[in-house]
């Protein structure tokens, strides 16, 4: 089969450093590569994947100006109609108006959601004739929130576990660690409180937020804490020292303030055999397994107690159930069952 991944211009794939949704899309294109597939991809001007065709929707530069949207939208459109015979699926993890010039094509189409749903555009959308078009929310909370079950499946993200090592066993001393976007969502400041209030040396890291409210967040909430003793931040982190950081690693803290959509980085750390400890809010208890890769928790009390608790998980069974459940090559075929069924 031909198939076309699609996606937003700003972050190209795969990305250097942030970009889980652009990290997705580059395994999957990898996966159906190795599964026999001719892959193009529609994305941002720096995009370069090994044995695939890219094409350009837009210029790198997170985030992509409202101008720049509004190109790619008109790019996505006069592609998408001038090749509307030329793919068997089109797997758009871009803005579901970009597939309006073969909503009715027999293409089949999948529509994934990694963010929050919004459901104006699908209602707009189910007005015009169409067929073959399949949505897919990266966890089945995400999708209940939305309230749009019955023309959802739940399929969640994957990670490429080569790219991961597993510690089998860490130091007494090992630290604590917090990985991601620093937002106040994301909950640094309550992994800063937490490490202190157990005693535990804490790494930080992860992007600073662009939006002028994080930043500010940062400089006031987080840097101020930052000791580089008990206290480390580290910055934006690439995959190799991922893997170095979260492997050295106790626990990796997810003390989240928001629905999380899935959270990429819980896999990546139970891939290195480290478990997760996080606030059940989102697709939390979709990703962690009570017991066996991590620990799931309502209060700073019980947060604290799992951080005390936690090495008596098994990092090698923390590793093997991740690999089972959220491996790219079960992911992958999950998408290509979808549209094998009630295509028409």
């Amino acid at each position: 089969m031909r198939i076309l991944l699609v996606m937003d211009p700003g972050i190209p794939v795969p990305p250097e450093g942030y970009g889980g949704i652009e990290r997705m899309i580059y395994l999957l294109a990898k996966e159906y590569l190795s599964l026999g597939h001719e892959v193009h991809v529609l994305a941002s001007s720096g995009s370069n994947i090994e044995g695939c065709v890219v094409h350009s929707i837009g210029l790198d530069g997170f985030p992509p100006t409202k101008k720049q949207m509004r190109l790619a939208l008109y790019r996505a459109w006069w592609f998408l109609w001038r090749n509307r015979n030329m793919y068997d699926i089109v797997h758009n993890f871009g803005r579901l108006m970009y597939l309006v010039p073969i909503l009715h094509n027999k293409t089949k189409k999948i529509m994934s959601y990694q963010r929050e749903i919004t459901t104006k555009n699908i209602n707009i959308i189910e007005k015009f004739p169409n067929r073959n078009l399949f949505f897919t929310g990266c966890s089945e909370n995400l999708i209940a929130r939305a309230k749009l079950t019955s023309r959802f499946s739940a399929i969640h993200n994957a990670i490429d576990f080569s790219s991961f090592l597993l510690n089998k066993k860490n130091e007494p001393d090992a630290p604590l660690m917090f990985l991601g976007r620093i937002e106040r969502i994301k909950g640094c400041h309550t992994a800063i409180s937490i490490a202190k209030k157990t005693n535990q040396k804490l790494i930080i890291a992860g992007n600073i937020s662009k939006l002028p409210e994080e930043i500010e967040y940062f400089e006031t909430e987080i840097k101020p804490l930052i000791d580089n003793q008990q206290i480390v931040f580290v910055g934006e982190v690439n995959d190799k020292e991922k893997s170095k950081l979260l492997g050295i690693s106790k626990a990796l803290l997810m003390p989240i303030e928001w629905n999380e959509p899935f959270g990429i980085v819980m896999i990546e750390s139970m891939a290195c055999g480290t478990p997760v400890i996080a606030f059940d809010r989102g697709s939390v208890r979709e990703v962690v397994e009570e017991g066996k890769t991590g620990c799931i928790v309502s209060d700073i009390n019980q947060f604290c107690k799992a951080v005390l608790s936690v090495n008596t998980i098994d990092r090698e069974n923390c590793r093997a159930y991740a690999f089972n459940k959220f491996h790219i090559d079960f992911i992958a075929k999950q998408y290509l069952k979808l549209v094998d069924k009630d295509a028409c």
